[in-house]
């Protein structure tokens, strides 16, 4: 990995910068599309590079139950597998064991589970979870760790996060066992839930492994936790990670989110949100999102967005059609998938551009006010951007203030 940093904003914490892996050269911040089990539901690989994204996730834990090491070895990683020829990244499988897995016990030696196809049992160790990324062949492998709710409370956070500093030792040692180093960039995860003290320790251990890791991701969070606790954790890893190493927030996915985490410092971030949202009917836009299955919809023959550059609003297909056919034909959830996929890449591309250019508070100012509108501020955006030098309300006293976590726009109507 070749890591630049070529420009930082004059006001926040926001940065620009060049990530070159095996793969090709990715432009940071970014948001990572998931797929998964190999596949982005319902686009193409070729429809996700036209879109001129760079680097998407899979799933260690996914990928090892099918299609299995085997079949990944002989067809020569998952580049190959799925027909994409840029940067991919992979999830160590942790948050899978803990979300999809009733029954998984975790021990020292790692995380046993029984597969959810076949019921056989099977142990996940952090050497394990490593040989299997080895096989995908990801230009970013992730540690395995021990993952708890960003809502769990008592000595077992603790415990999660110590555990998660041993095995990063032994994914450490596995990876620089195998020769791989040059070609496989593994990152640490930063757990501790939502206690400050311990977010600390594990960010003091993690970083004495400085050079055994090539980056940092921040985990444990977008469970369910307050937003205003979540930007404080954001903050307070991001101001303590190195600077000359590309940093990644796990599992954000709403427009607000990424871009307050981009002003504190973050340079990466996954989410299902804009894929899975599409095939609700849901088109995300700089105005907020549109639940196309809305009635209001129905004779409305304008694109989602006359300014986007998908093919989905370049060729024309009306808010009408999208209506009529969303959540009853797949070709619907195909055409907004597109779009959002386009919406978050552009999203974070003006993040880049403004802040090279020197423009990023006045980015913020104006998405936040288009986007939200009338339904007002939520007060954590805009605690977390005061907290770096960004008032949403200056020259807008007047503006309407959310309470609390904001608006929840996943299956809401707003423009």
């Amino acid at each position: 990995m070749q890591f630049e940093v070529l420009a930082t904003c004059h006001t926040t914490r926001a940065r620009a910068s060049r990530m070159t892996l095996s793969h090709g050269v990715t432009s940071l911040p970014t948001f990572m599309p998931v797929a998964t089990q190999a596949a982005i539901k319902g686009v193409t690989p070729q429809q996700v590079e036209g879109l001129g994204i760079t680097l998407i996730l899979n799933n260690t834990y996914h990928l090892n139950l099918r299609p299995g090491i085997g079949v990944l070895r002989e067809a020569g990683g998952a580049h190959r597998l799925q027909g994409w020829n840029h940067n991919l990244l992979t999830d160590s499988g942790g948050f899978q064991l803990v979300s999809l897995n009733k029954f998984t016990t975790i021990t020292e030696q790692g995380a046993f589970f029984a597969s959810p196809f076949t019921g056989e049992p099977t142990m996940l160790t952090p050497e394990e979870s490593i040989s299997i990324q080895h096989a995908i062949g990801a230009d970013i492998i992730m540690q395995l760790d021990d993952v708890v709710s960003s809502l769990t409370v008592g000595p077992r956070v603790a415990e999660a996060m110590q555990r998660s500093i041993r095995w990063l030792d032994r994914c450490i040692e596995f990876h620089e066992k195998s020769g791989k180093r040059d070609t496989q960039n593994l990152f640490a995860i930063v757990q501790g839930g939502l206690d400050p003290v311990l977010r600390d320790e594990c960010l003091n251990e993690m970083i004495k492994r400085h050079d055994k890791v090539a980056g940092y991701a921040i985990g444990g969070l977008s469970g369910g936790e307050e937003k205003d606790i979540f930007w404080r954790i954001i903050r307070q890893c991001a101001e303590k990670l190195p600077a000359d190493k590309p940093r990644y927030s796990m599992g954000i996915g709403f427009a607000e989110d990424l871009l307050v985490c981009v002003a504190l410092g973050v340079d990466m971030a996954d989410c299902v949100f804009p894929t899975r949202t599409a095939r609700f009917g849901v088109a995300l836009t700089f105005n907020g999102p549109l639940n196309l299955k809305l009635g209001k919809h129905a004779k409305d023959f304008n694109p989602i967005d006359s300014t986007c550059p998908c093919p989905t609003c370049k060729d024309g297909v009306s808010r009408a059609t999208l209506h009529h056919t969303a959540t009853h034909e797949t070709a619907a959830a195909h055409a907004i998938t597109l779009h959002n996929l386009a919406f978050q890449a552009r999203v974070m591309g003006q993040a880049r551009d403004s802040i090279m250019d020197g423009t990023f508070p006045a980015y913020l100012r104006r998405f936040f006010a288009d986007y939200f509108g009338d339904a007002g501020y939520p007060e954590w955006c805009i605690n977390a951007l005061r907290s770096v030098g960004v008032d949403l309300l200056d020259g807008n006293p007047d503006a309407k203030v959310v309470k609390g976590d904001g608006a929840k726009w996943e299956y809401s109507d707003t423009a």
